[in-house]
């Protein structure tokens, strides 16, 4: 479900879990597992992609659905530990949208330094109230240091899907490209930065980023995330979401 590819000093690691690359337990971990063992062979930026037209439909909520609170917990402790090792990354990361990228998939997009995207008819954006999530505070402060305050309360309180050259327009992601490039273009993103001296680059980078490594190392979102997962009104529109799927 995750396939990795050498790109010189840049390491890209493909989601490849069919149909929609949907992150259950184990894509989480095979993600983080190595992520940090592409930092361990000393790569110099690291890109994240998708399958042809999609990028990541998001959680796996059918699978979800049929676990104990443990194990929900479980899983958002290390979806929200991946998204810190992400936005705290001590080299570039880049993410190649492949295609969708809705809720959960736009959230592992947002965390990453820089966003290409495919262009065509795809949908993006953090659409979790509309299956009964309320967003986590520290994907907001993310979405709204990239699209500023008023964009980032119209696309989150409604749950918008946008296309992708809206996107770009907003600021949700940094690049459109024609869908065979996208990967070729992340690379090369990497690929400019490294050519930088590394230092300055690197510390420049994160200082960028401090606010928001500072919300995410005092967040409780693993323990809000599942209390609210086993709300009446999350479970009842999870549901329906599952329904809609299967039907």
């Amino acid at each position: 479900m995750l396939r990795k590819t050498i790109h010189g000093s840049v390491t890209e690691l493909q989601l490849d879990r069919p149909p929609a690359n949907a992150m259950n337990f184990e894509l989480l971990e095979a993600l983080h597992a190595e992520f940090h063992a592409a930092l361990a062979a000393n790569a110099l930026g690291i890109v994240i992609s998708g399958r042809e037209g999609m990028f990541s439909g998001g959680l796996d909520v059918p699978e979800l659905l049929e676990v104990d609170r443990p194990s929900v917990e479980k899983f958002w402790q290390l979806f929200f530990r991946l998204m810190n090792d992400l936005a705290a990354s001590p080299v570039p990361v880049a993410a190649a949208i492949t295609g969708h990228s809705p809720a959960g998939g736009m959230v592992l997009g947002i965390h990453c330094d820089y966003r290409v995207a495919a262009s065509g008819r795809f949908k993006m954006g953090l659409n979790e109230v509309q299956v009964g999530l309320p967003v986590p505070t520290t994907v907001l402060r993310a979405v709204r240091e990239l699209v500023g305050w008023r964009a980032a309360r119209r696309l989150t309180t409604r749950g918008l899907l946008i296309p992708v050259d809206e996107a770009l327009a907003l600021g949700l992601v940094d690049e459109v490209v024609d869908p065979p490039a996208v990967i070729k273009q992340a690379v090369a993103w990497c690929d400019t930065l490294i050519g930088l001296p590394p230092i300055a680059m690197n510390a420049t980078r994160r200082a960028l980023k401090r606010d928001l490594l500072a919300e995410l190392a005092e967040s409780d979102n693993a323990r809000i995330a599942t209390d609210y997962w086993f709300s009446d009104e999350t479970q009842a529109a999870m549901r329906a979401l599952v329904a809609r799927l299967q039907g």
